[in-house]
């Protein structure tokens, strides 16, 4: 292990993410005291498809039983964790949910509507999200 680089170590994720628009407002996942917000979503597993990560995960997060519909896209991320480089690669599908009451089932994390108007005041990440224009990505 002592040839391998820094970079070589990073943790590289898979994750499937979901776009929840009801009624002008995007469902985003925050860690509780963060002033950032992300989509909601997970940990795709070994063998499993975003698809079905989406909705174990949004099961396992909330209860709720969510829809997965078209694929929209992948938003790649880099950023700083624990003082080492991290990347994710975020596979972006359409989601519904049967409520407008999302509640965590886990105690570090909550679930809250933003509008869409204000997503560049809610800490959105990736920042990719907020450079495209984040309401006109979600509205497609």
């Amino acid at each position: 292990m002592a040839d391998l680089k820094e970079y070589e170590l990073a943790g590289i994720e898979t994750i499937a993410r979901g776009v929840c628009v009801k009624d002008g407002k995007l469902l985003v996942c925050r860690a509780k005291g963060a002033s950032t917000c992300y989509l909601p979503g997970g940990h795709i597993e070994f063998g499993e498809k975003g698809r079905e990560a989406l909705v174990r995960e949004m099961k396992e997060e909330t209860g709720l039983d969510a829809a997965c519909g078209r694929f929209m896209g992948v938003v790649e991320n880099s950023f700083m964790q624990h003082g080492k480089p991290h990347a994710e690669i975020n596979l972006v599908y359409e989601m519904e949910v049967g409520s407008q009451e999302v509640a965590s089932q886990e105690d570090w994390i909550g679930f809250e509507w933003v509008a869409l108007d204000s997503l560049g005041d809610a800490g959105l990440l990736p920042e990719e999200f907020r450079k495209v224009g984040a309401a006109e990505f979600f509205l497609v």
